[in-house]
C-alpha cells in the first residue's frame, strides 16, 4: 500500500510536534464548523482525543479511516494541550463485522469496554495488539462469539496488570480448598476465608467456583485468541464467567456503565 507519509515521521512546527501513529477509532463526535472530535486508541500515545477537519462524506482514504472497526495510520499535530488529525489512511478495514448484527453488537461492546479500561495518554501496546487480533478472529468467526468476547476480556485483565490470583488463596496464601472466587479480594479464596467472610457479612461479589471456571480463565490467559477457534463455552459456564469478568473489570478498572452491555 502506498504510504501518505513516512512511518517514523517526526518534526516540529513552531510549538507543535508533527508525528504519525497507528490507531483504532473508538468513536467520533460532531463538533462545530464541520469539525469532529475523534477518540483514538493510538499505538504510540494510547487513548487520546483529537480534532479533525477531514470530511466525513466521500470515499477518500482519510474519511474512511475515521470510522470504528478501522485500523489506520494517522498524522497528528500535537500541541501543548491537544491533538489534531491532519491526514490518515486505512491499513485494514474490518467491514465484515458491520455486515453481521451479532458480530457488530459484540464488537461494539468490546470497543466500549476497551475504551473504559484504558487510561488517558498511556500507551498500551499489549491491549492494542490484542484488539487487532480480536477483530481478525471476530471477522472470520461464525459461532460462539460470546466465548471470544470473554476470552478477550480475560486477556485484557492480564495486560492491564490486574489478573486474578488463581493458584492460591488471595487472602491467606493457602493452596487447598479453593472453593470461592472473590472479586474484592482479587481471586480465589479458600473455604475457611470464605466461610469467615460469609459469617461476618454477605458479599455479593463472592462466587462459587463451578463449571470449570478456574480452568477456563487459565486457558484463556495462556492461549492466543486465534488458538480458540471452535471453542464454545456451555451456557451456564458462560453466564457465570460473564458476571465475574464484568464485576471484576468494574471493580479494578472502573469499567462500568457500558451502554452497549445490554446488547450482548
Amino acid at each position: 500500500m502506498k504510504r501518505l507519509f513516512p512511518a517514523s515521521a517526526t518534526k516540529t512546527e513552531g510549538e507543535k510536534l508533527i508525528t504519525d501513529t497507528e490507531g483504532i477509532v473508538f468513536r467520533q463526535i460532531k463538533a462545530s464548523y464541520g469539525r469532529r472530535m475523534i477518540l483514538l486508541f493510538s499505538k504510540k500515545f494510547g487513548k487520546i482525543s483529537a480534532g479533525t477537519g477531514i470530511r466525513e462524506k466521500g470515499k477518500s482514504k482519510s474519511s474512511l479511516s475515521l470510522s470504528p472497526f478501522t485500523y489506520g495510520r494517522y498524522e497528528l499535530f500535537k500541541g501543548r494541550e491537544s491533538y489534531n488529525i491532519n491526514s490518515a489512511e486505512v491499513i485494514k478495514s474490518y467491514y465484515a463485522i458491520g455486515e453481521n448484527i451479532d458480530k457488530y453488537m459484540n464488537g461494539a461492546y468490546v470497543l466500549e469496554f476497551t475504551e473504559k479500561i484504558l487510561a488517558e495518554e498511556a500507551p498500551a501496546p499489549g491491549i492494542f495488539n490484542l484488539l487487532l487480533e480480536f477483530f481478525d478472529v471476530l471477522e472470520k468467526r461464525e459461532r460462539a462469539i460470546g466465548t471470544l468476547v470473554l476470552a478477550y476480556q480475560t486477556k485484557a485483565l492480564k495486560y492491564s496488570g490486574v489478573f486474578p490470583v488463581l493458584d492460591r488463596c488471595a487472602l491467606c496464601g493457602r493452596r487447598e480448598d479453593l472453593s470461592k472466587f472473590s472479586v474484592r479480594d482479587g481471586g480465589l479464596i479458600c473455604g475457611q476465608c470464605g466461610g469467615n467472610m460469609e459469617n461476618s457479612h454477605p458479599d455479593t461479589l463472592i462466587y462459587d467456583v463451578e463449571f470449570g471456571i478456574v480452568d477456563i480463565l487459565k486457558y484463556f490467559a495462556a492461549h492466543s485468541l486465534k488458538n480458540l477457534e471452535g471453542l464454545a463455552l456451555k451456557e451456564d459456564a458462560g453466564k457465570l464467567l460473564q458476571r465475574i469478568l464484568r464485576e471484576y473489570a468494574a471493580y479494578y478498572l472502573d469499567a462500568s456503565d457500558i451502554k452497549s452491555e445490554k446488547l450482548v
